[in-house]
């Protein structure tokens, strides 16, 4: 696109800007309306389950519900506690917000459709999905309200927690993909799977790995079972407590969108991303971003599907699940892959 502008006569510099900018529109617009659509989504799969019709009046079948809601929580005004904070309790769903979507610059959609593929994609991510914390420690402790600030500690203990344990499984991925790069990481499993299966998941070092990431993915995000910002005492919206209006709406906005990176990060790192589920030629007729839709929409359904029906944990399970068994595991595979790979792939131990 960069040399698009410059062959209409514009030069380097701003042929680079305005192309970032339209990189940055073209994902950041789709992204909101995907938001609107998931929420909508997830209501009818909560719906299902439970045996009821979910959303189904405002617009056909219930469509526009979510832009309801959103007109609604626009028009509200913005109520700012006495004793507050202002600067910093306005600031925090903005952190939250631009945070969720920073991390989107390098998630490949298919091959060479990505706002910029760095080669160190992964600790990109990694780095950037870590600044999330900020927002919630400065919403807890600018709303000087002790029952946010209570749930603000507690998620930030619980998303660090798990982040520890995320970390080493993207490790046992670089491990054998050999890089940091989203895009290649995806290339590397064309037909890794049993010969033919275009994913991760199938080797049997990695699957535990996977599980454990999809679990740590819904920890990391606050879904259920793991939704401990909202204390099983006061029942409330945690960190959240004290907002309104567009600025509530932020961090809605912000948590869904990193409901839909996790669920894209699981398609990329495990199961092929971009590729088809089988190397087969006719398969790859498809566009590779309609596959990585498809496996997205799979793994939000999971997401929801979990969150109808399975009971929140106690705050001492979350945590002991994240530190006593899945950090131990992750380490464990670490030295499996990193031992199993120095047999087959490096021919073993130096003499």
């Amino acid at each position: 696109m960069t040399a698009t502008f410059q062959h209409w006569g514009a030069n380097y510099e701003w042929a680079w800007f305005f192309s970032m900018v339209i990189g940055i529109l073209a994902i950041a617009l789709p992204l909101m309306l995907a938001v609107a659509m998931v929420i909508y989504a997830e209501r009818k799969i909560w719906a299902a389950i439970a045996l009821r019709r979910g959303p189904n009046v405002v617009g056909p079948w219930g469509l526009l519900q979510s832009f309801a809601d959103g007109l609604k929580v626009f028009l509200k005004e913005t109520i700012i506690p006495t004793s507050a904070n202002k600067g910093l309790f306005l600031l925090a769903p903005i952190v939250t917000f631009t945070v969720a979507l920073i991390v989107w610059a390098v998630v490949p959609f298919q091959p060479g459709v990505v706002l910029a593929d760095v080669n160190v994609g992964l600790l990109y991510i990694l780095a950037a999905s870590s600044l999330g914390v900020y927002g919630v420690i400065v919403a807890g402790w600018a709303s000087n309200s002790k029952y946010p600030f209570f749930s603000a500690m507690r998620a930030a203990a619980q998303m660090v927690s798990y982040e520890v344990s995320i970390g080493f499984v993207l490790i046992t991925v670089v491990l054998y993909a050999g890089t940091f790069n989203l895009s290649a990481i995806v290339l590397a499993q064309k037909g890794h799977g049993l010969g033919i299966v275009n994913a991760y998941a199938f080797n049997l070092l990695l699957f535990p790995m996977w599980v454990v990431f999809f679990i740590s993915s819904m920890a990391e995000t606050f879904r259920t079972p793991f939704d401990l910002v909202e204390a099983e005492s006061e029942l409330v919206a945690g960190h959240q407590t004290e907002y309104s209006s567009m600025s509530f709406a932020l961090f809605w906005l912000g948590e869904y969108a990193n409901v839909i990176l996790m669920c894209a990060l699981n398609a990329i790192i495990f199961w092929g991303g971009w590729l088809p589920p089988v190397d087969w030629a006719p398969l790859y007729l498809v566009p590779g971003i309609v596959w990585l839709f498809a496996k997205m929409l799979f793994f939000f359904f999971c997401f929801g599907w979990v969150k109808a029906t399975v009971p929140r944990y106690r705050y001492d399970q979350l945590m002991r699940l994240g530190w006593k068994i899945f950090l131990p595991l992750s380490l464990i595979f670490v030295v499996l892959v990193s031992g199993w790979l120095m047999l087959t792939r490096y021919g073993g131990p130096a003499a």
